[in-house]
């Protein structure tokens, strides 16, 4: 495996980052030939994160005190994991979820690709799959000459899952309950890490996703709740 090029901080605003990690550039950019080393692992994490976050959110920070807690505590399990059972380098495989639940433009998307971005820097391995629900829905809506199920299993097996506006939209078709539950079911059982944003208010859950989802994602997810303002009107204004 190839070693990864340095990372020019004047093309990636890191230095926040790497400054909450007490970390600095110059130990990101150390390569000792040991592809697998940390610095290695998270300039190749990093690169690779590049590629999944918008160009909206390419600055983006985790800065919510319960999603650092979140990622801390999937990053020293992956580590612990490690110690276990040696390997070249520590991947996130299992851990708790998170709900942040919020009104339009309060920061929640902002925020988890902050946390995409952070873990990225830790020097884990952390395979993000990242969506919309109404792309997943359509997705995932039969039709000629696309096998929806391998589909399903793309985002159901994902390592990390991030799907964002859980819950947005109208009434709740057959369609989106099955895709919902499916889902929400199968990370549920297999314990997979899973962020999720939604609109919705906590007592909303049930009438907008279906009872049996709502159960479980009371279950398995630490639940935010983000207040304040719409700060995309406010940039607009």
């Amino acid at each position: 495996m190839k070693t990864p090029p340095k990372i020019n901080p004047e093309q990636h605003d890191i230095l926040p980052l790497l400054a909450a990690q007490n970390r600095t550039l110059d130990w990101l950019n150390t390569d000792d030939g040991n592809p697998y080393s940390l610095p290695n692992t998270a300039r190749r994490s990093y690169l690779e994160a590049t590629r999944i976050v918008p160009l909206r959110y390419r600055k983006a920070t985790a800065a919510h005190p319960d999603i650092r807690r979140w990622i801390n505590g999937l990053v020293g399990e992956a580590f612990a994991a490690q110690k276990r059972q040696p390997t070249p380098a520590a991947v996130v495989r299992s851990g708790p979820s998170l709900l942040i639940l919020g009104s339009v433009g309060v920061g929640k998307t902002y925020q988890c690709y902050g946390a995409l971005r952070e873990m990225a820097l830790t020097g884990v391995v952390a395979q993000w799959t990242v969506v919309t629900a109404a792309d997943l829905y359509a997705r995932l809506q039969p039709r000629f000459g696309v096998d929806s199920e391998t589909e399903f299993e793309r985002h159901a097996k994902a390592p990390v899952l991030f799907v964002d506006d859980l819950g947005a939209g109208g009434k709740l078709s057959e369609h989106t309950e099955n895709v919902n539950f499916r889902l929400i079911n199968y990370r549920y059982d297999h314990q997979l890490p899973t962020v999720i944003t939604s609109n919705l208010l906590p007592k909303e859950l049930g009438g907008r996703m279906g009872d049996r989802v709502a159960s479980r994602l009371v279950e398995m997810c630490d639940r935010i709740t983000m207040t304040g303002p719409d700060k995309r009107r406010q940039v607009a204004a």
